[in-house]
C-alpha cells in the first residue's frame, strides 16, 4: 500500500487528550494546544512518541521515513529518537510503517499526537498499552 492508500483508511489517534474536543467546546482548545507545542513541553511529548515507538519496535518490524521514498528498517533506537527530535524542528513529517500490522504511524513537527492508519486489532491493543504506559490516550472519532 502507498503513504496516500494508508491516509484514507480507518485511523486511531494517540494524543494528550483522551477524546477529539468539539468543535464547539467551551474550553481554550487552541490556547492550550500551543502551549503545549512549546518548549519544554513539546519535548516531553516526543520523549513519549519515542518511548511508544521504541517499545513497539521489540514487537513489530518497522520502517521510518521522512519523505516516503527512503526508507530504513530497524533503525538504532538513536537514530529513531533523532528522526523524531528532526521531525519536530523541521516541522516535519515522519512515517513509521509496521509491515506485519499492515498499519501506518505518522507524526507530524507541528502536532501533539501521533496517528496510527489501518492497525488491526491485535496491533491496537498493544498500541493502546503502549500509550497508556507513557500517559497518553488512543481513540478515534467512533469512540
Amino acid at each position: 500500500m502507498t503513504i496516500e492508500e494508508y491516509l484514507n483508511k480507518p485511523y486511531w489517534v494517540i494524543d494528550i487528550l483522551p477524546k477529539q474536543v468539539p468543535a464547539d467546546g467551551r474550553g481554550q482548545y487552541f490556547r492550550v494546544e500551543k502551549y503545549f507545542l512549546e518548549h519544554p513541553q513539546i519535548d516531553i511529548i516526543y520523549r513519549k512518541f519515542t518511548n511508544i515507538l521504541l517499545k513497539l519496535n521489540c514487537y513489530e518490524d518497522i520502517n521510518v521515513s521522512h519523505d516516503g521514498d527512503e526508507w530504513i528498517t530497524n533503525p538504532a533506537p538513536h537514530e529513531l529518537e533523532n528522526a523524531l527530535l528532526a521531525c519536530m524542528t523541521d516541522k516535519q513529517m515522519l512515517y513509521i510503517l509496521l509491515k506485519s500490522a499492515d498499519a501506518l504511524i505518522t507524526v507530524s513537527g507541528d502536532n501533539t499526537y501521533m496517528t496510527v492508519y489501518n492497525p488491526t486489532e491485535e496491533s491496537k491493543k498493544l498500541i493502546d498499552s503502549l500509550a497508556v504506559s507513557e500517559g497518553l490516550f488512543m481513540w478515534n472519532l467512533a469512540m
